[in-house]
């Protein structure tokens, strides 16, 4: 049987200094790589954290701004506590508990992307 890895999920940006802001300054990712076909061309370029990879691009025809991305963490309560603390301006995530059974920080990016960080709710069935 053939085994599926992670998906990576590719988000639309439309501003290079946003996007680090966001992402690297902000949500403490890492950029892995950058590509550019040539000087003055659309950016593409990979963002991880832990085991979580993205990839951000300015080209018009790989994606649409508006999506979202669910996004597992270990420790939501420490995540949120870093995200407050961070100073950035543009967002003031709260930490909510769900109906399906999860604790989740949702953030949205200057793109518009959404990005849902949750943790399930030890104990609990997530199908009730």
């Amino acid at each position: 049987m053939t085994e599926l890895a992670y998906p990576t999920p590719v988000l639309r940006m439309f501003d290079e200094a946003k996007a680090r802001e966001f992402y690297v300054e902000f949500l403490g990712f890492t950029v892995n790589w950058e590509h550019r076909f040539e000087e003055n061309f659309p950016l593409y370029m990979e963002v991880a954290r832990d085991r979580c990879v993205l990839h951000l691009s300015e080209h018009h025809g790989d994606c649409c701004p508006g999506g979202a991305v669910r996004i597992e963490v270990g420790d939501i309560e420490h995540f949120h506590k870093q995200l407050s603390g961070s100073g950035y301006k543009y967002a003031k995530p709260g930490l909510e508990e769900t109906p399906w059974n999860t604790r989740e920080v949702t953030v949205t990016d200057p793109f518009g992307s959404r990005l849902i960080f949750f943790e399930p709710v030890a104990g609990k069935d997530k199908t009730s």
